[in-house]
Protein backbone atom coordinates (compact mmCIF):
# COMPACT_ATOMS: atom_id res chain seq x y z
CA UNK A 1 0.00 0.00 0.00
CA UNK A 2 1.31 3.52 -0.92
CA UNK A 3 1.72 6.30 1.54
CA UNK A 4 -1.01 8.27 -0.17
CA UNK A 5 -3.55 5.50 0.28
CA UNK A 6 -2.59 5.14 3.92
CA UNK A 7 -3.22 8.78 4.66
CA UNK A 8 -6.63 8.62 2.99
CA UNK A 9 -7.68 5.71 5.24
CA UNK A 10 -6.50 7.48 8.40
CA UNK A 11 -8.51 10.53 7.52
CA UNK A 12 -11.62 8.46 6.89
CA UNK A 13 -11.23 6.78 10.22
CA UNK A 14 -10.79 10.09 12.05
CA UNK A 15 -13.89 11.42 10.35
CA UNK A 16 -15.95 8.50 11.57
CA UNK A 17 -14.72 8.75 15.15
CA UNK A 18 -15.11 12.49 15.50
CA UNK A 19 -18.49 13.69 17.04
CA UNK A 20 -20.96 15.34 14.82
CA UNK A 21 -21.23 18.92 15.75
CA UNK A 22 -24.92 19.14 15.08
CA UNK A 23 -26.03 16.10 17.14
CA UNK A 24 -23.41 16.18 19.85
CA UNK A 25 -25.40 17.92 22.56
CA UNK A 26 -28.54 15.68 22.37
CA UNK A 27 -26.41 12.55 22.43
CA UNK A 28 -24.61 13.69 25.57
CA UNK A 29 -27.90 14.48 27.28
CA UNK A 30 -29.41 11.10 26.41
CA UNK A 31 -26.41 9.13 27.59
CA UNK A 32 -27.21 9.32 31.40
CA UNK A 33 -30.82 8.24 30.75
CA UNK A 34 -29.64 5.19 28.82
CA UNK A 35 -27.24 4.19 31.66
CA UNK A 36 -29.99 4.60 34.29
CA UNK A 37 -32.36 2.53 32.21
CA UNK A 38 -29.78 -0.20 31.84
CA UNK A 39 -29.21 -0.17 35.63
CA UNK A 40 -32.97 -0.43 36.32
CA UNK A 41 -33.23 -3.31 33.93
CA UNK A 42 -30.33 -5.05 35.65
CA UNK A 43 -31.90 -4.62 39.13
CA UNK A 44 -35.19 -5.95 37.88
CA UNK A 45 -33.47 -8.96 36.44
CA UNK A 46 -31.62 -9.55 39.71
CA UNK A 47 -34.85 -9.36 41.74
CA UNK A 48 -36.53 -11.66 39.31
CA UNK A 49 -33.60 -14.05 39.64
CA UNK A 50 -33.82 -13.93 43.47
CA UNK A 51 -37.52 -14.70 43.46
CA UNK A 52 -36.88 -17.66 41.24
CA UNK A 53 -33.83 -18.72 43.27
CA UNK A 54 -34.99 -22.22 44.13
CA UNK A 55 -35.90 -22.95 40.51
CA UNK A 56 -32.54 -21.69 39.30
CA UNK A 57 -30.69 -23.85 41.88
CA UNK A 58 -32.42 -26.91 40.54
CA UNK A 59 -30.99 -26.30 37.04
CA UNK A 60 -27.76 -28.08 36.10
CA UNK A 61 -24.60 -26.00 36.06
CA UNK A 62 -23.87 -26.52 32.34
CA UNK A 63 -23.27 -22.94 31.23
CA UNK A 64 -26.97 -22.44 30.51
CA UNK A 65 -26.92 -22.37 26.72
CA UNK A 66 -30.69 -22.16 26.33
CA UNK A 67 -31.13 -19.83 29.27
CA UNK A 68 -28.47 -17.43 27.81
CA UNK A 69 -30.28 -17.21 24.56
CA UNK A 70 -33.61 -16.37 26.20
CA UNK A 71 -32.27 -14.05 28.88
CA UNK A 72 -31.73 -10.37 28.41
CA UNK A 73 -28.14 -9.29 27.89
CA UNK A 74 -28.03 -7.41 31.21
CA UNK A 75 -29.32 -10.41 33.14
CA UNK A 76 -27.05 -12.98 31.52
CA UNK A 77 -24.18 -12.07 33.78
CA UNK A 78 -26.39 -12.45 36.81
CA UNK A 79 -27.59 -15.89 35.69
CA UNK A 80 -24.06 -17.06 35.05
CA UNK A 81 -22.98 -15.79 38.44
CA UNK A 82 -25.82 -17.63 40.18
CA UNK A 83 -25.09 -20.88 38.40
CA UNK A 84 -21.44 -20.50 39.18
CA UNK A 85 -22.10 -20.65 42.98
CA UNK A 86 -23.12 -24.03 44.47
CA UNK A 87 -25.68 -23.84 47.31
CA UNK A 88 -26.49 -27.05 49.23
CA UNK A 89 -29.51 -27.52 51.49
CA UNK A 90 -28.75 -29.40 54.72
CA UNK A 91 -31.32 -31.96 56.00
CA UNK A 92 -32.40 -29.73 58.89
CA UNK A 93 -33.26 -26.96 56.43
CA UNK A 94 -35.61 -29.23 54.54
CA UNK A 95 -39.23 -29.24 55.43
CA UNK A 96 -40.15 -32.02 57.90
CA UNK A 97 -42.64 -34.47 56.56
CA UNK A 98 -45.28 -35.32 59.18
CA UNK A 99 -47.55 -38.32 59.10
CA UNK A 100 -50.99 -37.26 60.22
CA UNK A 101 -52.68 -40.64 59.83
CA UNK A 102 -56.18 -41.17 58.68
CA UNK A 103 -58.84 -38.60 59.29
CA UNK A 104 -61.95 -39.31 61.32
CA UNK A 105 -64.05 -39.66 58.22
CA UNK A 106 -61.54 -42.08 56.68
CA UNK A 107 -61.42 -44.17 59.86
CA UNK A 108 -65.21 -44.38 60.07
CA UNK A 109 -65.32 -45.37 56.45
CA UNK A 110 -62.77 -48.18 56.95
CA UNK A 111 -64.17 -49.37 60.30
CA UNK A 112 -67.35 -50.66 58.78
CA UNK A 113 -65.74 -52.75 56.08
CA UNK A 114 -66.17 -56.57 56.37
CA UNK A 115 -62.42 -57.14 56.40
CA UNK A 116 -61.83 -54.88 59.37
CA UNK A 117 -64.82 -56.27 61.28
CA UNK A 118 -63.44 -59.81 60.91
CA UNK A 119 -60.01 -58.61 62.02
CA UNK A 120 -61.44 -57.01 65.14
CA UNK A 121 -63.31 -60.15 66.10
CA UNK A 122 -60.24 -62.29 65.53
CA UNK A 123 -58.08 -60.03 67.76
CA UNK A 124 -60.78 -59.99 70.46
CA UNK A 125 -61.04 -63.79 70.49
CA UNK A 126 -57.24 -64.17 70.64
CA UNK A 127 -57.05 -61.73 73.57
CA UNK A 128 -59.68 -63.51 75.63
CA UNK A 129 -58.29 -66.94 74.85
CA UNK A 130 -54.84 -65.80 76.01
CA UNK A 131 -56.24 -64.22 79.17
CA UNK A 132 -58.26 -67.30 80.10
CA UNK A 133 -55.25 -69.51 79.35
CA UNK A 134 -53.03 -67.52 81.70
CA UNK A 135 -55.69 -67.62 84.42
CA UNK A 136 -56.07 -71.39 84.12
CA UNK A 137 -52.30 -71.82 84.16
CA UNK A 138 -51.95 -69.75 87.33
CA UNK A 139 -54.69 -71.75 89.06
CA UNK A 140 -53.05 -75.04 88.09
CA UNK A 141 -49.67 -73.86 89.40
CA UNK A 142 -51.24 -72.90 92.73
CA UNK A 143 -53.13 -76.19 93.02
CA UNK A 144 -50.16 -78.35 92.11
CA UNK A 145 -47.59 -76.48 94.24
CA UNK A 146 -46.97 -78.04 97.67
CA UNK A 147 -48.57 -76.07 100.47
CA UNK A 148 -46.33 -74.62 103.16
CA UNK A 149 -46.97 -75.98 106.63
CA UNK A 150 -48.35 -73.63 109.21
CA UNK A 151 -45.69 -72.47 111.62
CA UNK A 152 -46.05 -73.89 115.11
CA UNK A 153 -46.99 -71.67 118.01
CA UNK A 154 -43.81 -70.59 119.76
CA UNK A 155 -42.80 -68.19 122.52
CA UNK A 156 -39.81 -65.93 122.96
CA UNK A 157 -37.89 -68.58 124.96
CA UNK A 158 -37.98 -70.88 121.91
CA UNK A 159 -36.20 -68.35 119.70
CA UNK A 160 -32.68 -68.44 121.17
CA UNK A 161 -30.44 -69.69 123.96
CA UNK A 162 -30.96 -68.91 127.63
CA UNK A 163 -27.93 -67.66 129.55
CA UNK A 164 -27.80 -68.41 133.28
CA UNK A 165 -25.96 -66.05 135.65
CA UNK A 166 -26.30 -67.85 138.95
CA UNK A 167 -23.83 -65.66 140.83
CA UNK A 168 -24.00 -61.97 139.95
CA UNK A 169 -20.86 -61.25 141.97
CA UNK A 170 -18.70 -63.66 139.94
CA UNK A 171 -19.92 -62.49 136.56
CA UNK A 172 -18.40 -59.03 136.29
CA UNK A 173 -15.61 -56.91 137.68
CA UNK A 174 -18.05 -54.75 139.66
CA UNK A 175 -19.65 -57.82 141.21
CA UNK A 176 -23.23 -56.54 141.17
CA UNK A 177 -26.23 -55.97 138.90
CA UNK A 178 -24.64 -52.81 137.49
CA UNK A 179 -21.74 -54.92 136.26
CA UNK A 180 -24.15 -57.32 134.56
CA UNK A 181 -25.81 -54.41 132.80
CA UNK A 182 -22.46 -53.28 131.41
CA UNK A 183 -22.01 -56.72 129.77
CA UNK A 184 -25.36 -56.61 127.95
CA UNK A 185 -23.73 -55.62 124.59
CA UNK A 186 -21.39 -58.64 124.71
CA UNK A 187 -24.31 -60.97 125.47
CA UNK A 188 -26.34 -59.43 122.67
CA UNK A 189 -23.45 -60.15 120.30
CA UNK A 190 -23.79 -63.84 121.23
CA UNK A 191 -27.47 -63.74 120.12
CA UNK A 192 -28.63 -64.64 123.62
CA UNK A 193 -32.41 -64.47 123.88
CA UNK A 194 -32.90 -64.56 127.64
CA UNK A 195 -30.93 -63.92 130.84
CA UNK A 196 -31.71 -66.06 133.90
CA UNK A 197 -30.52 -64.05 136.90
CA UNK A 198 -29.94 -64.95 140.50
CA UNK A 199 -31.42 -65.55 142.89
CA UNK A 200 -30.71 -62.03 144.17
CA UNK A 201 -33.41 -61.65 146.84
CA UNK A 202 -32.84 -61.62 150.57
CA UNK A 203 -32.93 -65.19 151.91
CA UNK A 204 -30.83 -66.10 154.97
CA UNK A 205 -29.93 -69.80 154.91
CA UNK A 206 -32.73 -71.99 156.33
CA UNK A 207 -34.41 -68.93 157.87
CA UNK A 208 -37.97 -68.76 156.61
CA UNK A 209 -38.77 -65.70 158.73
CA UNK A 210 -35.92 -63.73 157.23
CA UNK A 211 -37.07 -64.47 153.65
CA UNK A 212 -37.96 -61.35 151.63
CA UNK A 213 -38.75 -61.95 147.97
CA UNK A 214 -39.17 -58.25 147.12
CA UNK A 215 -35.82 -57.03 148.48
CA UNK A 216 -32.52 -57.24 146.60
CA UNK A 217 -29.58 -58.41 148.71
CA UNK A 218 -26.82 -55.90 149.30
CA UNK A 219 -24.24 -58.22 147.77
CA UNK A 220 -26.13 -58.17 144.45
CA UNK A 221 -26.95 -54.47 144.31
CA UNK A 222 -30.28 -52.71 144.67
CA UNK A 223 -33.70 -52.46 143.04
CA UNK A 224 -32.78 -49.47 140.90
CA UNK A 225 -29.85 -51.37 139.43
CA UNK A 226 -32.13 -54.29 138.66
CA UNK A 227 -34.71 -52.08 136.91
CA UNK A 228 -31.97 -50.41 134.87
CA UNK A 229 -30.59 -53.82 133.88
CA UNK A 230 -34.04 -54.97 132.70
CA UNK A 231 -34.47 -51.86 130.58
CA UNK A 232 -31.03 -52.26 129.01
CA UNK A 233 -31.72 -55.92 128.18
CA UNK A 234 -35.08 -55.13 126.62
CA UNK A 235 -33.50 -52.50 124.40
CA UNK A 236 -31.20 -55.21 123.02
CA UNK A 237 -34.09 -57.62 122.44
CA UNK A 238 -33.27 -59.82 125.44
CA UNK A 239 -35.67 -60.95 128.13
CA UNK A 240 -34.90 -61.28 131.84
CA UNK A 241 -35.94 -64.23 134.00
CA UNK A 242 -35.53 -63.97 137.77
CA UNK A 243 -34.77 -67.00 139.93
CA UNK A 244 -37.02 -66.82 143.01
CA UNK A 245 -36.08 -70.13 144.62
CA UNK A 246 -36.94 -69.44 148.31
CA UNK A 247 -34.14 -71.14 150.27
CA UNK A 248 -31.40 -71.02 147.64
CA UNK A 249 -28.59 -70.72 150.21
CA UNK A 250 -29.84 -73.22 152.77
CA UNK A 251 -29.44 -76.95 153.21
CA UNK A 252 -32.98 -77.85 154.29
CA UNK A 253 -34.33 -77.81 150.76
CA UNK A 254 -35.37 -75.13 148.28
CA UNK A 255 -38.76 -74.65 150.00
CA UNK A 256 -37.46 -75.05 153.57
CA UNK A 257 -39.37 -77.72 155.48
CA UNK A 258 -42.71 -79.30 154.67
CA UNK A 259 -44.37 -77.22 157.35
CA UNK A 260 -43.34 -73.97 155.69
CA UNK A 261 -44.30 -74.75 152.09
CA UNK A 262 -47.80 -73.30 152.38
CA UNK A 263 -46.59 -70.07 153.97
CA UNK A 264 -43.77 -69.63 151.48
CA UNK A 265 -46.01 -70.34 148.49
CA UNK A 266 -48.52 -67.72 149.65
CA UNK A 267 -45.77 -65.13 150.00
CA UNK A 268 -44.42 -66.06 146.60
CA UNK A 269 -47.75 -65.21 144.94
CA UNK A 270 -47.58 -61.57 145.99
CA UNK A 271 -43.87 -61.46 145.14
CA UNK A 272 -44.62 -62.62 141.58
CA UNK A 273 -46.99 -59.71 141.05
CA UNK A 274 -44.34 -57.31 142.36
CA UNK A 275 -41.55 -58.52 140.08
CA UNK A 276 -43.79 -58.77 137.03
CA UNK A 277 -44.67 -55.13 137.54
CA UNK A 278 -40.93 -54.37 137.60
CA UNK A 279 -40.62 -55.81 134.08
CA UNK A 280 -39.31 -59.36 134.50
CA UNK A 281 -40.26 -61.75 131.70
CA UNK A 282 -40.49 -64.90 133.79
CA UNK A 283 -39.51 -66.77 136.93
CA UNK A 284 -37.35 -69.81 137.64
CA UNK A 285 -38.03 -72.08 140.63
CA UNK A 286 -36.16 -75.09 142.00
CA UNK A 287 -37.90 -78.09 143.54
CA UNK A 288 -41.08 -77.77 141.49
CA UNK A 289 -42.00 -81.41 142.14
CA UNK A 290 -42.08 -80.70 145.88
CA UNK A 291 -44.29 -77.60 145.82
CA UNK A 292 -46.61 -78.86 143.07
CA UNK A 293 -47.35 -82.01 145.08
CA UNK A 294 -47.47 -80.41 148.57
CA UNK A 295 -49.75 -77.45 147.75
CA UNK A 296 -51.38 -78.18 144.38
CA UNK A 297 -53.96 -75.39 144.67
CA UNK A 298 -51.35 -72.76 145.50
CA UNK A 299 -49.19 -74.11 142.71
CA UNK A 300 -52.09 -73.64 140.31
CA UNK A 301 -52.38 -70.02 141.46
CA UNK A 302 -48.65 -69.47 140.94
CA UNK A 303 -48.88 -70.84 137.41
CA UNK A 304 -51.92 -68.70 136.64
CA UNK A 305 -50.17 -65.48 137.68
CA UNK A 306 -47.40 -66.18 135.17
CA UNK A 307 -49.15 -68.04 132.37
CA UNK A 308 -52.67 -66.57 132.21
CA UNK A 309 -51.57 -63.28 130.70
CA UNK A 310 -51.86 -61.79 127.26
CA UNK A 311 -48.11 -61.20 127.44
CA UNK A 312 -47.32 -64.66 128.75
CA UNK A 313 -44.29 -64.92 131.03
CA UNK A 314 -42.18 -68.06 131.25
CA UNK A 315 -42.20 -70.42 134.22
CA UNK A 316 -39.00 -72.47 134.35
CA UNK A 317 -38.75 -75.40 136.71
CA UNK A 318 -35.60 -77.10 138.00
CA UNK A 319 -35.44 -80.71 139.08
CA UNK A 320 -32.73 -83.10 140.18
CA UNK A 321 -34.38 -85.97 138.35
CA UNK A 322 -32.22 -87.46 135.64
CA UNK A 323 -34.13 -90.18 133.77
CA UNK A 324 -36.00 -89.21 130.64
CA UNK A 325 -39.22 -90.90 131.78
CA UNK A 326 -39.23 -89.16 135.17
CA UNK A 327 -38.47 -85.78 133.67
CA UNK A 328 -41.18 -86.23 131.04
CA UNK A 329 -43.76 -87.15 133.70
CA UNK A 330 -42.85 -84.13 135.85
CA UNK A 331 -43.01 -81.83 132.86
CA UNK A 332 -46.55 -82.98 132.20
CA UNK A 333 -47.76 -82.90 135.82
CA UNK A 334 -46.18 -79.62 136.92
CA UNK A 335 -47.29 -77.59 133.89
CA UNK A 336 -44.09 -75.55 133.70
CA UNK A 337 -43.08 -74.08 130.35
CA UNK A 338 -39.52 -75.43 130.53
CA UNK A 339 -37.93 -77.96 132.86
CA UNK A 340 -34.20 -78.00 133.58
CA UNK A 341 -32.90 -81.48 134.39
CA UNK A 342 -29.91 -83.80 134.15
CA UNK A 343 -31.17 -85.91 131.24
CA UNK A 344 -28.02 -85.31 129.19
CA UNK A 345 -25.02 -86.64 131.08
CA UNK A 346 -21.48 -86.19 129.74
CA UNK A 347 -20.37 -89.57 131.04
CA UNK A 348 -22.98 -91.74 129.32
CA UNK A 349 -22.45 -93.18 125.86
CA UNK A 350 -23.96 -91.68 122.72
CA UNK A 351 -26.52 -94.47 122.23
CA UNK A 352 -28.02 -93.88 125.69
CA UNK A 353 -28.10 -90.12 125.14
CA UNK A 354 -29.84 -90.67 121.81
CA UNK A 355 -32.42 -92.88 123.52
CA UNK A 356 -33.14 -90.17 126.12
CA UNK A 357 -33.57 -87.49 123.47
CA UNK A 358 -35.92 -89.68 121.40
CA UNK A 359 -37.97 -90.47 124.51
CA UNK A 360 -38.36 -86.82 125.48
CA UNK A 361 -39.09 -85.72 121.92
CA UNK A 362 -41.76 -88.39 121.36
CA UNK A 363 -43.62 -87.66 124.60
CA UNK A 364 -43.48 -83.85 124.77
CA UNK A 365 -43.91 -80.84 122.54
CA UNK A 366 -40.42 -79.69 121.65
CA UNK A 367 -41.32 -76.10 122.63
CA UNK A 368 -41.25 -77.36 126.26
CA UNK A 369 -37.90 -79.14 126.03
CA UNK A 370 -34.79 -77.51 127.50
CA UNK A 371 -31.31 -78.94 127.08
CA UNK A 372 -28.17 -78.46 129.13
CA UNK A 373 -25.21 -80.69 129.88
CA UNK A 374 -25.49 -82.25 133.34
CA UNK A 375 -27.81 -81.20 136.13
CA UNK A 376 -28.48 -77.62 137.21
CA UNK A 377 -25.97 -77.91 140.06
CA UNK A 378 -23.27 -79.86 138.23
CA UNK A 379 -21.02 -77.00 137.17
CA UNK A 380 -19.86 -75.65 133.83
CA UNK A 381 -19.72 -77.49 130.50
CA UNK A 382 -15.92 -77.48 130.22
CA UNK A 383 -15.63 -79.03 133.68
CA UNK A 384 -18.12 -81.80 132.89
CA UNK A 385 -16.57 -82.65 129.52
CA UNK A 386 -12.95 -82.51 128.45
CA UNK A 387 -11.80 -79.23 126.96
CA UNK A 388 -11.51 -80.82 123.53
CA UNK A 389 -15.23 -81.61 123.46
CA UNK A 390 -16.58 -78.16 124.36
CA UNK A 391 -17.39 -77.33 120.72
CA UNK A 392 -18.96 -80.76 120.20
CA UNK A 393 -21.42 -80.27 123.07
CA UNK A 394 -22.13 -76.68 122.06
CA UNK A 395 -23.11 -77.90 118.60
CA UNK A 396 -25.25 -80.64 120.12
CA UNK A 397 -27.18 -78.32 122.46
CA UNK A 398 -27.83 -75.82 119.67
CA UNK A 399 -29.18 -78.46 117.27
CA UNK A 400 -31.39 -80.63 119.54
CA UNK A 401 -35.16 -80.01 119.36
CA UNK A 402 -35.83 -77.53 122.17
CA UNK A 403 -34.26 -74.57 123.95
CA UNK A 404 -30.49 -74.63 124.63
CA UNK A 405 -29.49 -73.43 128.10
CA UNK A 406 -25.94 -72.44 129.04
CA UNK A 407 -24.23 -71.26 132.19
CA UNK A 408 -22.18 -68.09 132.04
CA UNK A 409 -18.71 -68.86 130.69
CA UNK A 410 -19.79 -71.96 128.72
CA UNK A 411 -19.23 -69.92 125.55
CA UNK A 412 -15.51 -69.63 126.32
CA UNK A 413 -14.90 -72.98 128.00
CA UNK A 414 -14.81 -71.55 131.54
CA UNK A 415 -13.68 -74.21 134.02
CA UNK A 416 -14.83 -74.55 137.64
CA UNK A 417 -12.03 -73.74 140.08
CA UNK A 418 -13.12 -75.39 143.32
CA UNK A 419 -16.49 -73.65 143.06
CA UNK A 420 -19.57 -73.88 140.87
CA UNK A 421 -19.38 -70.12 140.34
CA UNK A 422 -15.86 -69.30 139.08
CA UNK A 423 -14.89 -65.76 138.15
CA UNK A 424 -15.84 -64.89 134.59
CA UNK A 425 -12.97 -64.02 132.22
CA UNK A 426 -13.46 -61.00 129.94
CA UNK A 427 -9.94 -60.77 128.50
CA UNK A 428 -9.26 -57.36 129.98
CA UNK A 429 -5.71 -56.16 130.59
CA UNK A 430 -5.73 -57.49 134.14
CA UNK A 431 -6.78 -60.92 132.90
CA UNK A 432 -3.95 -61.01 130.39
CA UNK A 433 -1.46 -60.89 133.25
CA UNK A 434 -2.81 -64.20 134.51
CA UNK A 435 -3.14 -66.14 131.30
CA UNK A 436 -1.23 -66.72 128.13
CA UNK A 437 -1.97 -65.32 124.70
CA UNK A 438 -2.72 -68.84 123.47
CA UNK A 439 -5.44 -69.35 126.07
CA UNK A 440 -6.94 -66.00 125.20
CA UNK A 441 -7.00 -66.91 121.50
CA UNK A 442 -8.75 -70.20 122.33
CA UNK A 443 -11.42 -68.38 124.34
CA UNK A 444 -12.03 -65.98 121.48
CA UNK A 445 -12.28 -68.88 119.04
CA UNK A 446 -14.80 -70.68 121.26
CA UNK A 447 -16.85 -67.50 121.64
CA UNK A 448 -16.95 -67.02 117.86
CA UNK A 449 -18.02 -70.65 117.38
CA UNK A 450 -20.79 -70.19 119.96
CA UNK A 451 -22.01 -67.03 118.26
CA UNK A 452 -22.07 -68.62 114.80
CA UNK A 453 -24.16 -71.52 116.06
CA UNK A 454 -26.53 -69.20 117.92
CA UNK A 455 -27.00 -67.02 114.84
CA UNK A 456 -27.54 -70.02 112.55
CA UNK A 457 -30.15 -71.56 114.84
CA UNK A 458 -32.01 -68.25 115.07
CA UNK A 459 -32.55 -67.94 111.32
CA UNK A 460 -33.07 -71.57 110.23
CA UNK A 461 -36.57 -72.96 110.76
CA UNK A 462 -35.36 -76.54 110.61
CA UNK A 463 -33.20 -75.86 113.67
CA UNK A 464 -35.76 -73.70 115.46
CA UNK A 465 -38.72 -76.07 115.35
CA UNK A 466 -37.98 -78.70 112.70
CA UNK A 467 -38.75 -82.40 113.06
CA UNK A 468 -36.15 -84.60 114.73
CA UNK A 469 -35.17 -87.95 113.17
CA UNK A 470 -32.49 -90.23 114.58
CA UNK A 471 -30.27 -91.45 111.72
CA UNK A 472 -27.47 -93.37 113.42
CA UNK A 473 -26.10 -94.03 116.89
CA UNK A 474 -23.48 -96.19 118.56
CA UNK A 475 -21.63 -96.04 121.84
CA UNK A 476 -19.41 -93.24 120.53
CA UNK A 477 -21.18 -91.78 117.49
CA UNK A 478 -24.48 -90.07 116.83
CA UNK A 479 -26.26 -88.51 113.84
CA UNK A 480 -29.74 -87.00 113.52
CA UNK A 481 -31.75 -84.99 110.99
CA UNK A 482 -33.54 -81.68 111.53
CA UNK A 483 -36.02 -80.77 108.81
CA UNK A 484 -38.96 -78.41 108.47
CA UNK A 485 -41.29 -78.37 105.47
CA UNK A 486 -39.53 -77.01 102.36
CA UNK A 487 -36.62 -75.40 104.20
CA UNK A 488 -32.96 -76.38 104.19
CA UNK A 489 -32.31 -79.63 106.06
CA UNK A 490 -29.50 -80.21 108.55
CA UNK A 491 -27.68 -83.36 109.65
CA UNK A 492 -25.82 -83.16 112.98
CA UNK A 493 -22.99 -85.71 113.33
CA UNK A 494 -20.86 -86.47 116.41
CA UNK A 495 -17.91 -88.68 117.26
CA UNK A 496 -16.93 -88.90 120.94
CA UNK A 497 -14.28 -91.54 120.34
CA UNK A 498 -10.53 -90.94 120.51
CA UNK A 499 -10.23 -92.54 117.07
CA UNK A 500 -11.71 -91.59 113.70
CA UNK A 501 -15.09 -93.01 112.84
CA UNK A 502 -17.08 -93.53 109.63
CA UNK A 503 -20.83 -92.90 109.76
CA UNK A 504 -22.91 -94.69 107.10
CA UNK A 505 -25.75 -92.22 106.56
CA UNK A 506 -28.25 -93.60 104.07
CA UNK A 507 -32.00 -93.54 103.74
CA UNK A 508 -34.98 -92.10 101.88
CA UNK A 509 -34.71 -88.81 103.78
CA UNK A 510 -31.10 -88.19 102.76
CA UNK A 511 -29.39 -87.25 99.50
CA UNK A 512 -26.11 -88.79 98.39
CA UNK A 513 -24.10 -85.69 99.28
CA UNK A 514 -24.36 -82.71 101.62
CA UNK A 515 -22.34 -79.59 102.38
CA UNK A 516 -20.48 -78.84 105.60
CA UNK A 517 -22.13 -75.87 107.33
CA UNK A 518 -20.31 -75.91 110.70
CA UNK A 519 -17.39 -78.02 111.85
CA UNK A 520 -15.39 -78.34 115.04
CA UNK A 521 -12.21 -79.06 113.07
CA UNK A 522 -11.80 -76.98 109.93
CA UNK A 523 -8.52 -78.66 109.06
CA UNK A 524 -9.84 -82.15 108.46
CA UNK A 525 -13.36 -81.13 107.46
CA UNK A 526 -13.53 -77.51 106.29
CA UNK A 527 -16.76 -75.58 105.94
CA UNK A 528 -18.53 -75.55 102.54
CA UNK A 529 -16.93 -78.86 101.61
CA UNK A 530 -19.27 -81.33 99.81
CA UNK A 531 -19.16 -84.72 101.52
CA UNK A 532 -20.43 -88.21 100.76
CA UNK A 533 -23.07 -89.11 103.36
CA UNK A 534 -22.78 -92.84 102.77
CA UNK A 535 -19.28 -92.86 104.25
CA UNK A 536 -18.85 -89.71 106.33
CA UNK A 537 -15.54 -89.74 108.20
CA UNK A 538 -15.20 -87.78 111.45
CA UNK A 539 -11.95 -87.32 113.28
CA UNK A 540 -11.43 -87.97 117.02
CA UNK A 541 -13.80 -85.84 119.12
CA UNK A 542 -15.14 -84.14 116.02
CA UNK A 543 -18.64 -82.91 115.22
CA UNK A 544 -20.09 -81.37 112.08
CA UNK A 545 -23.36 -79.84 110.94
CA UNK A 546 -24.19 -80.64 107.32
CA UNK A 547 -26.87 -79.06 105.16
CA UNK A 548 -28.71 -79.99 101.99
CA UNK A 549 -31.66 -78.37 100.17
CA UNK A 550 -35.26 -79.53 100.07
CA UNK A 551 -35.83 -81.60 96.95
CA UNK A 552 -39.57 -82.25 97.01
Amino acid sequence: MSAEETNVELRETSDKDAPQEDGEAPQLAAEPQRVAADADATEADVSEADLDQEEQEKQPMTGGENRTEDAAPGAAGVEMEKNGAVKLKMPEEMEEVKFTGLSKEELLKVAGTPCWVRTRWALLVIFWLGWVGMLVGAVLIILQAPRCKDLPATSWWNEGPLYQIGDVGAFSEKGNLKGVQEKIPQLSHLKVKGLVLGPVHVAPPDDVMGLSFEDVSNSAGNLEQFKSLVQAAHKKGMCVVLDLTPNYQGSSGPWFSNDSVTNVAERLKSALVFWLNEGVDGVQLSGVEHVSNAVPLLWTDIRAILQNRTDKRVLIGITDRGSADQVSDLLSSSGVDLLMSGVLKPSEDAARAAKSVVSMYSSQNQTQLAWSLGGPHDGHLASLASSGLVRLFQLMLFTLPGTPVFKYGDEIGLVDEGTKFPRMLWDSDSDLNETTQGERAERQSLRAFFRDLSELRGKERSLLFGNFTLLFSSSTTLAYLRAWDQNTRFVACFNWDSDSAVLPLRGPLLPLRATVAVTTNATSLPAELPVDLSSLRLGPGQAALLRFPYSG
